[in-house]
């Protein structure tokens, strides 16, 4: 649902939605978000469109706008637990 959305920007190329650690709330969403070429797209841009359209507690906490492809497997999924995997190292989980 939250990837849906952040699809509909026009800016937006690849993006991956995801929890991390949340010292109140366990986990927060957060999102990797990769512009199209040539698109001009923040982290704020991606949260107030999710914030117009979804409730609260689905739009993402934080959002990571990054310019190199996200990693994909073999079978051309989003590698997810890679994205993920810097946010729980050391958070004891």
């Amino acid at each position: 649902v939250v990837e849906d959305c952040i699809h509909q920007l026009e800016a937006v190329g690849e993006c991956a939605v995801f929890g991390i650690p949340h010292p109140d709330w366990v986990e927060a969403v957060h999102a990797v978000v990769v512009p199209r070429a040539g698109a001009a797209l923040t982290a704020a841009d991606v949260i107030a469109h999710c914030r117009a359209r979804m409730a609260a507690y689905q739009c993402p906490r934080s959002v990571e706008i990054r310019v190199q492809p996200l990693p994909i497997s073999g079978t051309g999924k989003i590698m997810k637990n890679e994205l993920r995997k810097p946010f729980w190292q050391n958070s004891g989980a």
